[in-house]
């Protein structure tokens, strides 16, 4: 039975989806503005690798994956007005650089890739019924979902007030927005007649962040999901308010039967981030090593686990792979029951490929390279 760890019940859980044949999944995509880094291609590496495993036991899976081109923080937009290029040019440039990346990682493309802009219609439609529920008001042309009104706001997280008051804060809410009943409370829609705009029923402006991809989860994949995942910065305020909003809106309970977070990339010290400029940027490891070795690089450390990128070891991982070149032309050799048992506790892949390296050869190996996507050269 595959148990996958659920970042709300903090415990491996018996994966039982709604529907073998058609696994709900969506993961959280980029804010396309920059270069793609590899705290990007971890996330995206690891439900790669996942997905082709639930595929592997007979479950239909239907990926959705979406990039953030629009929102109430303008990231899209500044690097328009700087550029002088308008701002679904920049988005679909870093959208198709971050494709590429991906392409050359050997990820599989998600079966719909949504952009937020396209379902402006939608996030206003569930923005008039949460204000008609009683979770959302308006002020002066903006909307708020109100967090007195949904009780448990903060049990994803398992974060107080005050942690999480500090953490929106540095993530761009302004806890003093005297629009707001409360500094908690955050952006459904926020009032702007600059371009690029959207008419609604409280004047021209913008999306939110967080209800974007309420209403395209709901739009394409249904009110309830078998997995959400994300990068483990997403946990809050992002997921948080995801999810008190979803259930808000549709009043059903659980809108995740799993959230899978992955662990944080650091690189000197610190988590690597655009913020902090300490990127290391797939298409520059791609110039000295082959995808595999990143590929191999990247599943070697547990998805929930954070862990620190150094380069020696990617260059043993290049290493490690040409060993196993020759080991695939030797004696089959190596328990495969023994790589399903790692995988089903919890998507083990570090377990995995230490197994495959040690104790595999032939058919074994080259069958365990496959499910985890490598790409096999003969």
């Amino acid at each position: 039975m595959l148990q996958l760890y659920d970042s709300f019940a903090r415990i491996k859980k018996d994966f039982k989806p709604y529907n073998k044949s058609n696994v709900l999944l969506y993961v959280c995509g980029i804010t396309p503005n920059n270069a793609t880094h590899l705290g990007h291609a971890f996330t995206y590496v690891m439900f790669d690798a996942l997905i082709r495993f639930l595929k592997y036991k007979d479950f239909g899976v239907t990926y959705v994956q979406n990039a953030t081109d629009v929102n109430d923080g303008d990231d899209v937009i500044k690097q328009a007005k700087e550029t002088g290029k308008t701002w679904t040019e920049i988005a679909q440039f870093w959208i198709e650089h971050f494709q590429k990346q991906m392409d050359a990682l050997n990820v599989m493309r998600p079966d719909k890739y949504l952009l937020a802009s396209e379902f402006i219609d939608r996030i206003v439609s569930i923005n008039e019924k949460l204000i008609t529920k009683g979770f959302a008001y308006e002020k002066n042309g903006n909307i708020y979902f109100d967090i007195s009104k949904f009780k448990d706001y903060g049990a994803l997280s398992k974060y107080g007030n005050e942690q999480m008051l500090m953490i929106s804060t540095e993530r761009g809410n302004d806890p003093k927005d005297p629009n707001k009943k409360n500094p908690l409370d955050f952006v459904l829609w926020i009032k702007d007649d600059s371009e690029p705009n959207w008419k609604s029923p409280w004047g021209n402006g913008r999306p939110g962040w967080h209800i974007e991809c309420s209403a395209m989860i709901e739009s394409t994949l249904g009110e309830q999901i078998d997995i959400h995942g994300g990068g483990r910065d997403l946990i809050f305020p992002h997921h948080e308010s995801e999810r008190a909003q979803t259930e808000s809106f549709t009043g059903k309970k659980p809108i995740v039967q799993h959230w899978m977070h992955t662990g944080m990339v650091m690189y000197e010290g610190e988590k690597m981030s655009k913020s902090l400029g300490n990127l290391v940027l797939v298409e520059d490891l791609l110039k000295q090593y082959s995808p595999s070795a990143i590929r191999w690089l990247l599943l070697s450390h547990h998805y929930r686990h954070p862990w620190e990128y150094e380069e020696e070891e990617l260059k043993n991982c290049e290493q490690k792979l040409q060993v196993l070149g020759s080991k695939l032309q030797e004696k089959t050799s190596g328990d495969w029951k023994t790589i399903e048992r790692y995988l089903e506790d919890d998507f083990n892949t570090p377990e995995v490929l230490r197994y495959l390296q040690t104790e595999c050869a032939g058919e074994t190996l080259k069958k365990g390279l496959e499910l985890l996507g490598f790409e096999i050269k003969n």
